[in-house]
């Protein structure tokens, strides 16, 4: 694994996986999950610094945050039958039958 250090005074430090092609003439280097970071070099270490001088200059001016979310709380499908047969004058019996069965 090849670790290139962009600037030593940042911190935390961030990892990128990275994707590296060798084409014909040359590599192509691609930071996974991050859109459009693509580099390329005749060596795969210029590629890789080349990214690397991509990456500082995209996050020069950024900031990277983590977001916490609440999903939407959706309700249990089947919680729209329940207590549909709770007036039902033989739901009583019907599930003194299934007891019988499920004994049998």
């Amino acid at each position: 694994m090849t670790t290139i250090s962009t600037n030593p005074k940042t911190s935390p430090k961030l990892n990128y996986d990275v994707l590296i092609e060798q084409t014909d003439s040359n590599f192509v280097v691609t930071a996974l999950n991050l859109p459009n970071c693509q580099a390329t070099g005749s060596t795969k270490e210029e590629a890789l610094k080349n990214l690397s001088q991509l990456l500082t200059q995209r996050l020069a001016n950024t900031e990277i945050v983590s977001l916490e979310i609440e999903p939407p709380k959706k309700e249990h499908p089947w919680m729209k039958l329940a207590g549909k047969y709770k007036d039902d004058p033989q739901f009583d019996e019907m599930m003194e039958y299934i007891e019988q069965e499920r004994l049998n």
